[in-house]
């Protein structure tokens, strides 16, 4: 591991996974530096512990009292009511993340975007352009810190599983480098729940079976997992042992994009959860053009006060990513769904069935009778957009404002 002499002929494949540490706080406390040192919580309003939403994510300050991102924000307060509590700012995050993309570019060509604050590099044969793989992440996090200001967590090694785990050892801002042949080693003492791929109900049939760490499971016979697990049994054995050939997978295009909203109190007011989907359909297709995507597939994602919770889909001849089409999708969902006198307490939007704008040109995107609505609906989302970054949120759509007609 570190400290090792980190390069010979047996690196096959150079795979780093960066991630970076507490990205959304991160941003905040760089952003605000009265806020160093401090607990910050990203997310919803806490409301005074009576909040509904959850955490998007922690400073290392704010974890310390046991928060975590995906917490019920009413919790997070419980455990640190003196803690600074923030909004999320997306399009700051965004901004941060295309600075750092841009850093990976240079030691890298082929680059898998895990999400906004974390990926894999596959380096290999830089040696001559940066020297070994511990000179190539020293150079590398020296770019992140002086450009950006924030610090980065990296992991080396032959294959993108022992990478990651390697990544998340010495957190925050730290390095671990597995030379090739000492990944079994390496994995062998770590808690088994750190293995990719294994949920709550694997892991009990492990804990079952005497499985404590990697290590364990790495020493049992693959035959006697693969009867009990099957396919995935072998897949979970072979990772264990540090076998992993996946490649790296450049210009991945996530899967789906989304938003939602937990009302601060639950809502029976069909013009309230339509005014909700206005606003969530603006969001998402915001960030579809800044991904530069469109999508062919609506999700709606309903929850009741009683908890149980529905989705209703719908998949579209064309691709798109306009707000005006998003719109009316989820609204057409809404009023099919039925929820009798149930109030509801959350609701979201997802588009999936992705692709990127290049391989997705509007000549082909809309061949109906509706061309020229959909061609004025994205020329007036693109005017919105450079007025926006001119000018800010300050620039809203008419339907925004009092007196509207959600259809119009």
């Amino acid at each position: 591991m570190k400290g090792e002499e980190p390069h010979n002929d047996k690196w096959k494949r150079i795979i780093v996974h960066v991630d970076m540490d507490a990205f959304y706080a991160s941003i905040e406390q760089l952003d605000n530096p009265a806020y160093r040192g401090k607990p910050v919580i990203v997310g919803a309003d806490p409301k005074g512990g009576k909040g509904r939403g959850v955490v998007s994510a922690a400073s290392y300050e704010a974890r310390r009292y046991g928060i975590h991102s995906a917490m019920p924000i009413s919790r997070a307060y419980r455990l640190c009511p003196h803690g600074v509590y923030i909004r999320p700012r997306f399009n700051r995050y965004a901004e941060v993340s295309e600075k750092i993309f841009m850093i990976f570019n240079r030691y890298s060509p082929v680059i898998e975007k895990v999400s906004i604050d974390e990926a894999f590099l596959d380096c290999t044969g830089t040696e001559r352009l940066f020297g070994k793989p511990d000179e190539l992440v020293t150079m590398l996090k020296k770019d992140i810190k002086i450009e950006t200001g924030l610090t980065a967590s990296v992991g080396v090694a032959t294959s993108k599983s022992v990478a990651k785990i390697a990544s998340e050892i010495n957190k925050p801002d730290g390095v671990m480098i597995v030379p090739p042949g000492k990944e079994k080693e390496f994995l062998a003492p770590l808690p088994l729940g750190m293995l990719w791929g294994i949920g709550s109900k694997t892991m009990e049939l492990f804990k079952e079976m005497g499985f404590k760490t990697i290590g364990d499971l790495a020493s049992a016979r693959k035959e006697d997992i693969e009867g009990v697990l099957g396919k995935n049994g072998a897949y979970l054995w072979e990772l264990a042992n540090g076998i992993d050939n996946f490649p790296v997978v450049a210009d991945r295009v996530r899967k789906s994009i989304g938003a939602e909203n937990t009302f601060p109190i639950d809502v029976s007011d069909d013009l309230e959860i339509e005014e909700t989907l206005l606003f969530l359909s603006e969001k998402v297709t915001r960030r579809m053009r800044d991904e530069g995507v469109y999508g062919r597939t609506v999700t709606l994602k309903i929850r009741l006060e009683d908890f149980s919770t529905f989705t209703r889909r719908k998949t579209l001849k064309d691709y798109f990513n306009d707000m005006k089409t998003l719109k009316e999708v989820s609204l057409d969902l809404y009023r099919a769904f039925t929820r009798g006198k149930k109030k509801v307490r959350l609701v979201g939007i997802s588009v999936s069935g992705l692709r990127s704008s290049s391989n997705s040109p509007e000549k082909t995107l809309f061949e109906n009778d509706d061309t020229g609505k959909k061609l004025r609906s994205m020329e007036l989302d693109a005017i919105l957009d450079r007025l926006r970054e001119k000018y800010g949120d300050a620039v809203k759509r008419a339907v925004f404002l009092k007196d509207k007609n959600l259809d119009e």
